[in-house]
């Protein structure tokens, strides 16, 4: 009998190619697209970064729209027994992700000294809507907190000292009365400061009750203080920069052109994510400052943006697969190359230790004011039900600032509502 040994040699081959293919773990990775900027191409270029030192798993990017279409179908697929491996979903998802019973605990896979000394490495404000019940649920990724974006070049016409930004309420008031301008026939053509309040309208709001010394939540979730006095004042504050100052544009602001305002100069001041940094600087024509927000009693801003999740009905292969890639995502040069990239806060402060984010902060010191601002940050609002109490307050907000809600009335409802929502959580 005559072996024809060119035919077996590919006969095994094959075999060995449908082997290794066999034993390579599949990890779908749900990411929103929520900030402007080629974010896809980084994500794209990690993934398989991560692939080629990681032969046996298959981290798979899909792009599943904004946050809120991301959080949909992430928890559709899951109900389906389809759901992905892992997921980037806002901190604030947290709750709502736990009650679903969708995820896992992060501690699971925390076995090695290296393994704890990566859990203890992140900063600290950046866990706090992760970390529920004595356990980590998500790990921080691309974070963020508010931050006041200035035009110099309109500072400096209108009298103002070019490198200062205002520093209270106060100031932020008489500066944006120097900065709005009006044509001939008193229509403003530049607004003072723009605060958006579409989106993401609670996040901007609970910089300013940061700032008067109020907590919008408890941190079990169950109860909110929409009704506080401290609350009402602050966004009476919001409505009178518009209503009684002028210097403010009335009604709803969109969250996604108030960079493009900034950008073609209809407003001189803008608060928004710090995740929109390295869009402003690639894109506006003029010089531009970044601060920290104003104080009111205090200084204050949320943490925003997303956490990595690991999901439970996942094999525990895919998981242990989908940790690693948590893991290697967020090592410091990682992180900081994400920084520097995006305008999103680093992590750790391992990745502020690098060259690469040490050298970019020394050049670029805009980059450095949201991780500076982290010891006067506080956790994103977040509660049980998370996407219908925060659709409560939202409501509120926007009914005070068109004008059909007086602050006060306003708040209440949103409280009343939120009390119904919240009532099976105590």
């Amino acid at each position: 009998m005559k072996f024809n040994f060119t035919v077996i040699s590919a006969a095994l081959a094959l075999a060995a190619a449908a082997n290794v293919a066999a034993q390579v773990t599949e990890v779908p990775f749900y990411f929103p697209v929520a900030v402007g900027g080629p974010i896809t191409k980084y994500i794209d270029q990690f993934a398989t970064d991560f692939n080629k030192e990681n032969p046996t798993i298959k981290v798979s990017p899909i792009y599943a729209g904004s946050y809120q279409d991301t959080i949909v179908k992430a928890l559709t697929a899951n109900k389906a027994g389809m759901p992905p491996v892992a997921s980037v979903l806002l901190s604030t998802d947290t709750f709502t992700l736990i009650d679903e019973d969708a995820i896992v605990p992060i501690d699971n896979f925390v076995k090695t000294p290296d393994d704890k000394a990566w859990l203890a490495g992140f900063y600290k404000a950046f866990l706090l809507n992760g970390q529920i019940g004595g356990k980590t649920w998500g790990v921080p990724f691309q974070r963020s907190t508010v931050v006041l974006y200035w035009n110099k070049e309109l500072f400096k016409e209108a009298g103002l000292d070019a490198n200062k930004p205002p520093q209270t309420w106060a100031e932020m008031t008489a500066m944006s009365q120097k900065l709005t301008k009006k044509d001939a026939g008193g229509k403003i053509t530049q607004y003072g400061v723009q605060i958006p309040s579409s989106g993401f309208p609670y996040w901007l709001f609970q910089g300013l009750t940061t700032q008067n010394d109020v907590i919008l939540s408890n941190d079990a979730g169950t109860q909110t203080k929409f009704d506080d006095p401290k609350v009402i004042e602050a966004l009476q504050y919001w409505i009178d920069l518009s209503k009684k100052h002028g210097v403010h544009p009335s009604g709803i602001v969109e969250w996604g052109t108030t960079p493009k305002d900034f950008m073609e100069k209809k407003t001189a001041m803008i608060w928004t994510t710090t995740g929109n940094l390295t869009n402003i600087r690639s894109n506006a024509k003029f010089d531009f400052g970044v601060a920290m927000l104003p104080a009111g009693k205090k200084r204050g801003s949320p943490t925003g943006g997303g956490n990595f999740y690991i999901f439970k009905k996942a094999t525990p292969a895919q998981q242990e697969a989908a940790f690693k890639f948590a893991k290697w995502l967020t090592q410091p040069e990682r992180a900081a190359k994400w920084g520097i990239e995006t305008g999103y806060v680093a992590v750790s402060p391992a990745a502020w230790d690098t060259a690469a984010l040490k050298k970019y902060a020394s050049e670029f010191p805009p980059a450095a004011v949201a991780r500076d601002q982290l010891q006067y940050a506080v956790a994103e609002f977040s509660t049980h039900d998370n996407q219908r109490v925060t659709k409560a307050l939202n409501d509120g907000l926007q009914a005070a600032l068109t004008g059909s809600k007086t602050a006060e009335v306003a708040m209440k409802d949103a409280q009343r509502e939120a009390d119904r929502l919240l009532k099976s959580y105590k």
